[in-house]
């Protein structure tokens, strides 16, 4: 009959074996930090992990995502939109994630108040993807859509 310790050591190593193993779901990327402030990026499978020392600091999906921008004003007029778009850079995209929707919400004040802006609905939104685009290159993201609607 094996010792108490040993059971105890054993079903510990267990316990440590089954902490050490991350499924990560099909179309997201997780980025690990470590203590040290060392990031490890992983994409979708099982992947062992050093459990109590690297933690999961973002979990990013591929699919792509949409974020609500309220109360935007052009020329008197108020005006609610969405903004759609894609992680193309993990890498890149894990330094501005966390705040995207500030930076976003920022970027469209900002381009809504641009002068030569498109008079046509779908000028506009055609020209304010293409702005934010070459706004956010340098982040890893890509924006696919932005929908533009008149509050009454």
């Amino acid at each position: 009959m094996l010792s108490p310790i040993i059971l105890a050591a054993l079903g510990a190593l267990a316990l440590l074996v089954v902490a050490s193993i991350r499924r990560i779901p099909e179309g997201h990327v997780y980025t690990f930090r470590r203590m040290g402030g060392h990031v490890r990026i992983v994409g979708s499978g099982t992947h062992l992990v050093v459990p109590l020392v690297e933690r999961v600091a973002h979990k990013i999906s591929l699919a792509g995502a949409a974020v609500p921008v309220e109360d935007l004003a052009l020329a008197g007029q108020r005006y609610r939109g969405v903004v759609y778009f894609q992680v193309l850079d993990p890498s890149r995209a894990d330094l501005v994630i966390e705040e995207v929707e500030t930076l976003l919400h920022n970027a469209m004040h900002r381009w809504l108040a641009a002068p030569g802006l498109p008079e046509t609905a779908d000028a506009r939104r055609a020209w304010l993807k293409q702005s934010l685009n070459a706004e956010l290159r340098d982040s890893g993201l890509l924006i696919a859509r932005v929908d533009l609607a008149a509050l009454a």
